[in-house]
């Protein structure tokens, strides 16, 4: 059975964090992060999307607060990945030798997709850059032993061409952040009884000279695979498993000249 939180969450997030926001957008308050986690706290299911949505505030915030690679660095499995133009790299030895920017990238989730056994999580949003430039992101969430969540994957791409500007107003920093998550969707995988292998995923064929990577949840409802194809072309897949087949998930072609979120 396909299940969707997209209401309740929507609800639960928006009214925390756009409440007493009339003269415009903030970025959320401890306070406002904890009636998060209380409201969202009864959704069904061991899987719950809402700790990715959680995470990626606390992650968000901890960019604004402490500085963007130190934020990076916290929230880094210990095999996580930076996808940038010239392929992946080890996020944290290359993280170890950053200063933090002036400004940091603002950015907020759009969708999350998680496995049944919530091992693994997917999510997808919009980014700002310091210089106003927006794009898009994809990053892979593993649960780690104490129940957190780090990345495994992080990789972004400015979009091309830029939209117009916004309206005179509403150029804040926080924007991006505040409104993409009124809007926010979770989609759980379905549960799968024991002794029921799936199907191989339908990851199209690798281009000759492509190097690739990815993994699954502990389940194997959730797959996701990154590409970085001879000429530079950067590509992100994923599937679900959702009403008796494979769903795509984040999926997004970043191309040879487009820029990263780093």
């Amino acid at each position: 059975m396909r299940r969707t939180f997209s209401a309740a969450i929507a609800l639960a997030v928006g009214a925390a964090l756009l409440a007493g926001c009339a003269s415009g957008p903030r970025k959320p308050t401890s306070r406002q992060i904890a009636r998060i986690e209380r409201a969202l706290s009864n959704a069904p299911g061991a899987a719950q999307p809402s700790t990715i949505i959680a995470t990626e505030i606390a992650f968000a915030r901890m960019a604004r607060d402490e500085g963007q690679w130190t934020a990076f660095t916290h929230f880094a499995a210990e095999e996580g990945v930076l996808h940038g133009e010239n392929g992946p790299i080890a996020a944290k030895p290359w993280l170890a030798q950053q200063s933090n920017p002036p400004k940091p990238v603002q950015w907020g989730p759009r969708t999350v997709w998680m496995s049944c056994d919530a091992s693994l999580a997917i999510s997808q949003g919009r980014f700002r850059d310091p210089e106003g430039k927006v794009g898009i992101f994809n990053t892979v969430w593993e649960r780690q032993g104490d129940g957190t969540y780090r990345y495994l994957y992080d990789g972004g791409a400015l979009d091309n061409p830029q939209p117009p500007p916004p309206p005179a107003g509403e150029e804040d920093e926080e924007v991006i952040v505040v409104t993409a998550l009124d809007t926010v969707r979770g989609e759980v995988a379905d549960c799968l009884g024991p002794g029921n292998p799936l199907p191989a995923a339908p990851f199209a064929p690798a281009s000759t000279g492509a190097e690739i990577g990815g993994t699954r949840s502990g389940d194997g409802s959730l797959v996701w695979q990154w590409r970085q194809d001879a000429e530079g072309s950067r590509q992100f897949r994923s599937f679900i498993w959702q009403g008796g087949e494979w769903q795509e998930a984040a999926s997004f072609d970043f191309g040879a000249e487009a820029g990263g979120a780093e």
